[in-house]
């Protein structure tokens, strides 16, 4: 892998890819720490580090903690995630969407102008909650009122960091499309990638620095290695359907006749069923936030949906990964659109008729994967989770196991893309 990366480097063209995505990327870092208009900053870092873990930690992950830092990327790349997932979905009810999708490049390219319009709107709707809760002074729940978090709270002030996290939020989805097309892997990956793995430095030091700390750091460690072999070996798994492909004559030349394969992978839907269950779960926070406390039904939620070491919310949690896999797998493989597409041009299944009876057999398949596949899903989830809560460091990785699956699935497809790319740049066959 070293010397894959060394001679990446040694290619002009590559060299210049490699170098504009981690400028770009340290250009996203540096805007995690710019404050917004309005902050006081000594403030905010008095109110961070008296903030526990909880909803705010678990959503300032996907921006790097520049949601707690309050800064011109507080929002990061989840209102895009957000927004690209709603189009997905309304694909499903809205026929014109639908017919989108099947035009090919242009309609593509109309889908993500939609998302990009989706992303602002959601922007505008999510700074103005944050902006509203930090004047109201509940956005930090442990930090007291003697340090105020706006330095001016007129309307003027609120419109100018409304704006500015708005336009923190379009300049990411501009940056990340920018590595797209002129760097090296998918750019919204890659800015979800730099923002967890940022985290993680300052995690493991202050699990190092407590009481038996090197023990459990060294516990921990072995722990993620072993969720990433097991994800490594999972991701890279696939189920591989034989497709034969008949001959026909076109003028006087003959086509087809070849055998190939579709290529499933166990997870199709990847790490989107862990965000959905997260978010969901994030629900019960909020109305314990904003409950009156000394109400049963709010104590009893707080103790079995809240708290994450209770059974009942690792259940949910589990539940809701394993539906959420279902969910999107059968919105993003469609076998009846597959078989549609093989059919049309002359591709078959040995032992199953083309049409219908292939589409049944592909979605007999895709469902006995998925099963599997949810449940890795589940335990990845939940060992990390189960084992931080047990030796009393949960507050130190946020999200658990999903953060992983993130950074090793990222990691292996911008690797094979730089290796994709080297093979292209020394292949010494007949286009030498």
């Amino acid at each position: 892998m070293l010397s894959g990366f060394v001679r990446a480097f040694r290619t002009p063209d590559l060299r210049r890819k490699l170098l504009f995505t981690i400028g770009i990327m340290v250009v996203f870092r540096v805007g995690s720490f710019l404050p917004a208009p309005g902050i006081n900053y000594a403030n905010v870092q008095h109110c961070v580090q008296a903030e526990e873990a909880g909803l705010l930690t678990t959503i300032s992950m996907f921006s790097g903690g520049a949601l707690l830092q309050l800064a011109v990327f507080a929002l990061g790349i989840m209102p895009y995630i957000t927004a690209s997932i709603i189009v997905q979905l309304l694909r499903v009810v809205i026929p014109r969407f639908e017919a989108l999708h099947k035009e090919g490049q242009s309609g593509t390219a109309k889908l993500t102008q939609y998302t990009r319009y989706l992303t602002i709107g959601l922007a505008v709707l999510q700074s103005t909650s944050i902006i509203v809760t930090v004047r109201s002074g509940n956005f930090f729940s442990t930090c007291d009122r003697g340090h105020e978090i706006m330095s001016d709270g007129s309307p003027v002030t609120v419109l100018i960091m409304i704006i500015a996290m708005t336009t923190g939020t379009g300049l990411i989805m501009w940056l990340g499309e920018l590595i797209t097309e002129h760097g090296v892997g998918n750019g919204m990956s890659l800015l979800i990638f730099t923002s967890i793995a940022a985290g993680f430095p300052s995690a493991m030091y202050s699990i190092a620095g407590g009481s038996d700390g090197m023990t459990k750091l060294a516990i921990i460690l072995c722990i993620i290695f072993v969720v990433i072999g097991m994800v490594v070996f999972v991701e890279q798994s696939q189920r591989r359907i034989p497709v034969q492909y008949a001959k026909r004559m076109v003028g006087r030349r003959m086509y087809g006749g070849t055998s190939t394969y579709i290529p499933i992978k166990i997870n199709i839907a990847g790490v989107i069923p862990i965000i959905f269950a997260a978010s969901l779960l994030q629900v019960p926070s909020v109305i314990v936030q904003f409950a009156n406390n000394d109400s049963g039904w709010v104590k009893w939620v707080a103790r079995n949906l809240v708290q994450s070491s209770s059974t009942l919310h690792l259940a949910l949690y589990a539940g809701l990964i394993i539906f959420f896999a279902f969910f999107y797998t059968a919105i993003t493989f469609n076998p009846d659109e597959v078989a549609d597409n093989m059919k049309s041009y002359g591709g078959f299944v040995p032992g199953i008729r083309a049409g219908r009876p292939t589409a049944e057999y592909l979605d007999y398949v895709i469902t006995r994967i998925t099963t599997p596949g949810s449940m890795y899903l589940a335990i990845v989830a939940l060992i990390p989770t189960i084992a931080f809560n047990i030796m009393g460091v949960g507050q130190g990785i946020p999200f658990g196991g999903s953060s992983i699956l993130i950074i090793v699935g990222v990691g292996l497809e911008t690797v094979k893309q730089i290796q994709s790319q080297l093979e292209q740049r020394h292949y010494e066959g007949f286009l030498r």
